[in-house]
């Protein structure tokens, strides 16, 4: 098993994009500031909280992936990723502060995320998640001010078992539990999510491959193994086929993911990065960008690096990228006259 901090990752794989994509769908939501009503509740997606909150929360406390696997377990791969909250608070003077702005950058105490990673080969396998509590201290310019990130402690566990249900082939079933101690939250605290939140494994996706063998599509499986799809129960997630279509519903990655997806999703060639919202069209955002007030975009920018990143990205682009985002046609298909 290991544990991975993969912020920095890049040089992106098909697969890694839009695995990417999914993790952080709904992170941060335009206008990307702090004072937005929409980012007044974060975290929305693929929540496994600690078991002892999950019932006062109305939360889940494990997250289930069942897939059909043909082929040998012995070179299947189970990597599963997740966002771990990290509060970022500015400090002057030793003492915390909402806000702060130092040599004419501003800085405000939120929230954060950082990427996590386990993986697990083989079937069937099993490894405890024992992340430390920790913090990091970033020095702002001077002596006098500085960001703290620090997280909490987050501890589980993620199984793998395999079941035979036809001939050479499995049934997969990836089970991820979190056993964080955490308080109790006050059912009558109407912010008690947001306060459980850093202890919660956040945005929770599984990625399955397999070298040798290879996945069968839950959404359109073959005749003869529809029954076994039918009988696969996901909690909390979704699988769908990933990466290369090899054209008979059948691929050697899956991607289970709690955002609603198709077989074989992609990210579009032309979007110019990650704007947090899948489901938006990438042209309506990076226009409304564009269009914000220099004070919003002071206050976006202050929120979160992240947004920081965006603003910048956009205001790159040229006359050509932003007509690239104006609409493309993948395919067309033969009208057949029936109704569906």
């Amino acid at each position: 098993m290991t544990l991975t901090d993969l912020s920095d990752h890049s040089d992106l794989s098909d697969v890694e994009k839009i695995t990417r994509t999914c993790l952080y769908e709904g992170y941060l939501l335009w206008p990307y500031r702090k004072s937005a009503l929409k980012n007044a509740k974060r975290w929305t997606f693929g929540g496994v909280f600690p078991a002892a909150c999950a019932d006062v929360l109305g939360e889940p406390a494990t997250m289930t992936t069942q897939v059909l696997h043909e082929g040998p377990a012995d070179d299947l791969t189970v990597r599963v990723r997740f966002l771990q909250v990290v509060d970022r608070t500015v400090v002057q003077d030793g003492q915390p502060v909402d806000e702060l702005t130092v040599s004419g950058e501003r800085y405000v105490s939120w929230q954060e995320v950082t990427e996590r990673e386990v993986v697990l080969t083989g079937a069937p396998a099993a490894v405890t998640v024992d992340i430390p509590e920790g913090t990091d201290t970033e020095k702002l310019p001077g002596d006098a001010a500085s960001l703290v990130r620090g997280w909490r402690r987050l501890s589980g566990t993620v199984e793998v078992t395999a079941e035979p249900v036809a001939d050479g082939v499995r049934r997969l079933t990836v089970r991820i539990a979190n056993s964080t101690p955490a308080p109790v939250p006050d059912p009558g605290d109407r912010h008690a999510r947001e306060r459980t939140a850093p202890y919660a494994f956040v945005s929770t996706h599984t990625v399955l491959h397999s070298a040798g063998g290879r996945f069968v599509s839950l959404l359109e499986p073959p005749a003869d193994l529809r029954d076994h799809a039918t009988a696969c129960r996901n909690k909390g997630t979704w699988p769908v086929l990933v990466g290369a279509d090899e054209g008979d519903g059948r691929a050697r990655t899956v991607l289970s993911s709690p955002v609603t997806l198709y077989d074989f999703p992609r990210v579009a060639p032309e979007s110019p990065g990650d704007l947090f919202d899948g489901t938006e069209i990438d042209q309506l955002l990076v226009l409304s960008v564009l269009s914000m007030t220099e004070e919003e975009r002071a206050e976006a920018r202050a929120s979160d690096p992240r947004a920081r990143e965006i603003l910048d990205r956009c205001a790159g682009l040229g006359v050509d990228d932003l007509m690239n985002l104006h609409g493309t046609i993948r395919e067309f298909r033969a009208a057949t006259g029936e109704a569906r």
